[in-house]
């Protein structure tokens, strides 16, 4: 391991700096000849012409989200690079081709303002009314400028309520005061660059006048507060984010102001669902003679649960091999979804007579499923979303109560899967887990280990991998003649909180040690071998394949590293850092660092080893995981004489991607790089 914990030891820290022209002339120089090398191999103009026409596709689902009777959509095409905030009717939605209504141009208010606007969301004055708070981002960053627009009107709001660029968290209480968590100024925010302040804002007053609701810790991660409003149970939250999977929350008194601690575990997600309190858990909760599991959705009348009642209804409760997936609330049902061995189904729970009854949807039973609800306020149907990976995704309406559904939508199929099959198999870790895995492949060859095979992952923060259809990753890999694998780690959400909790701090290696098993197994199975095999992972994932790849060099013949946290050394010192001590650790505790030095990429990559070449990937505007940790991790290596790549766009924020054409270089780019050395 290579001693870094001084940082006056690290020759790399300056790549730190962002901005520095420095920094900026190294990034220029590797994206020039990454840029080179790749856009000059056969086949890159018209694989990424090719990607650029998928995504830019006029027949894909235009996705909605409902405010008083209409229904909204964001959309990017060939014509829209920024996009269009537009929308329509339920009636009209359901015709193959909708009329659809802009509300606003985001290419044309770019334009007028010499802005690089990208698009952040809306939050309306629910349930009712025009107005509602636009957030956009420069260059795709977390953080956003906060503007208050009408939609009835198609313009901001003069004099509106207007937040300057922050990691703000805002939102409505009534149509003339918000709760604002933004930037105040000192202190106001914490360690891990979030709001740790909430304040009611009244329309007409300046910000600095707003009047105190709630003040977390400096080392929480956030504080933020919002108002619940279905007609007859407004109600008033706020939330302390202690840390990722720590929590406190509080009803709020309008009148006096005064927050009453809602008493549920540190580490349970609660909500009110009109009158009752649904909580979520991420662990055991004996109260009395009392245990709730693990992963158990329980439900209890708000008001008695306020009073001391704990007399709870159990709503779901996990198994070996099911998880709770999904929540979705409609006016008087709640859709849960549920992972059975990484499939999902659904129940439908109605409250009736004082009672919760459940029943099971059918719906199809291979596949990933999603619902939402199309009007939460005022109607019980859903839209339920049907995919995998080699069918495209379609939508539906359907009715609580029911189980028929009507056909809305469906993606277009952007390649020929007939040749393909998937199948799920299981590899074996060494503490003697099954970990699960889905394999995409053309039916019927050879196993004989001669098949180009990308492995990806993720496996932390309780994130699940489920099927998906892709048409990027169907023109780009598996119409190459790719065979494309999915994992399943601990560290991810697919068995619930203990898959996730089994790989968290101290014991993260066997999230490594899932992945690793996986490679081998594949192997093992004649699908690909070492040569063959990459990897490919973003983010957390991005650590997940650095670790890969220090650990077991032999077992790869590339890798895609995107957007990666890869200096585990000072990665709560970087932007978002702070928050994820409670995924990793914290390495100033000596004892902590012990454990993640053992993996931490950017410490363990050394000279005199053989790697497999290595692309990495990440963004200038990146705010959630800094670029120096790609930075420094491809200067590093490149010093020890290893060959690797470095491709860093100037803008898309950790989405690494801020438009579609952007969002079309980057795949080719990714793709071609693994092609070129797994073929």
């Amino acid at each position: 391991m290579r001693e870094a914990d001084n940082d006056l030891q690290d020759p790399w820290l300056w790549l730190e700096d962002v901005d520095s022209d420095r920094a900026l002339a190294w990034v220029r120089e590797r994206n020039e000849e990454t840029e080179g090398e790749l856009t000059a191999l056969p086949g890159y103009a018209p694989l990424r012409a090719r990607l650029k026409t998928i995504l830019d596709a006029r027949d894909r689902i235009p996705y909605v989200g409902h405010h008083d009777g209409l229904f909204y959509n964001f959309w990017r095409d060939a014509d829209h690079e920024r996009g269009i905030w537009r929308r329509t009717t339920l009636d009209d939605y359901r015709t193959p081709a909708p009329a659809w209504d802009t509300v606003l141009d985001l290419d044309a208010l770019a334009r007028s303002e010499g802005e690089n606007w990208v698009w952040a969301g809306a939050a309306f004055l629910e349930p009712h009314g025009t107005r509602c708070l636009v957030s956009l981002s420069r260059g795709g960053g977390d953080a956003h400028v906060v503007r208050e627009f009408d939609v009835a009107a198609r313009a901001i709001v003069p004099d509106g309520f207007t937040l300057p660029e922050a990691k703000t968290s805002a939102g409505w209480i009534d149509a003339d005061t918000l709760f604002v968590a933004t930037d105040f100024g000192p202190d106001s925010m914490t360690a891990s660059g979030y709001p740790r302040i909430v304040k009611a804002w009244r329309r007409g007053t300046p910000l600095d006048a707003a009047t105190l609701v709630y003040a977390a810790l400096p080392d929480d991660l956030s504080a933020s507060a919002w108002q619940e409003p279905t007609p007859g149970f407004e109600r008033q939250f706020v939330l302390r984010q202690i840390d990722f999977y720590s929590s406190e929350l509080f009803l709020r008194d309008p009148a006096d102001g005064r927050l009453a601690r809602i008493d549920k575990p540190l580490d349970a997600n609660a909500f009110a669902l009109r009158d009752q309190l649904i909580v979520e858990l991420r662990s055991d909760w004996t109260i009395g003679a009392t245990t709730w599991p693990q992963g158990a959705l329980l439900a209890i009348g708000f008001d008695r649960f306020m009073e001391g009642d704990r007399d709870f209804d159990v709503l779901f409760a996990p198994t070996p091999t099911t998880s709770l997936d999904g929540i979705a609330a409609t006016r008087g049902s709640l859709f849960l979804t549920i992972l059975d061995n990484v499939k999902n189904r659904i129940n439908e729970w109605h409250r009736a007579d004082g009672r919760w009854r459940r029943r099971d949807v059918a719906v199809p039973g291979m596949g990933a499923l999603h619902v939402s609800s199309v009007d939460e306020y005022a109607s019980d149907q859903v839209f339920l979303t049907v995919t995998d990976f080699l069918t495209p995704s379609s939508l539906y309406l359907m009715e609580a109560g029911s189980d028929a559904r009507a056909f809305l939508k469906s993606m277009p199929a952007f390649f020929d899967a007939a040749p393909y099959a998937v199948s799920q198999f299981a590899a074996r870790s060494p503490d003697g887990t099954d970990v699960p895995y889905f394999v995409v492949m053309r039916a019927g060859v050879p196993l004989d280990g001669n098949h180009p095979t990308l492995l990806y992952g993720y496996g932390g923060f309780e994130v699940s991998l489920t099927p998906f259809y892709s048409g990027v990753t169907g023109e780009a890999w598996l119409a190459q003649g790719g065979v494309y694998v999915l994992a399943n780690i601990r560290g991810g959400g697919e068995f619930g909180p203990r898959w996730h909790q089994a790989a968290l701090k101290e014991h993260r290696q066997k999230a490594f040690d899932d992945f690793i098993a996986v490679a081998e197994d594949l192997v093992k199975r004649g699908i690909t071998r070492p040569r063959h095999l990459g990897i490919m992972g973003g983010s957390n994932g991005g650590l997940l394949v650095g670790a890969a790849l220090t650990q077991r060099p032999d077992l790869f013949g590339a890798v895609a590293c995107q957007v990666p946290l890869l200096d585990m050394r000072r990665y709560h010192t970087l932007l978002a850092g702070a928050s994820w001590v409670g995924e990793y650790g914290d390495p100033d505790d000596p004892d902590e660092w012990a454990y993640i030095a053992r993996y931490s990429p950017y410490q363990n990559v050394a000279p005199g080893k053989r790697y497999p070449r290595v692309l990495f990937t990440t963004s200038t505007r990146d705010d959630r995981v800094h670029p120096g940790h790609a930075r420094k991790m491809a200067a590093l290596m490149r010093d020890q004489g290893h060959d690797v790549l470095y491709w860093e766009n100037t803008e898309g924020g950790h989405a690494g991607a801020a438009n579609n054409e952007q969002t079309a270089t980057m795949w080719a780019l990714t793709y071609l790089f693994l092609l070129s050395q797994l073929k």
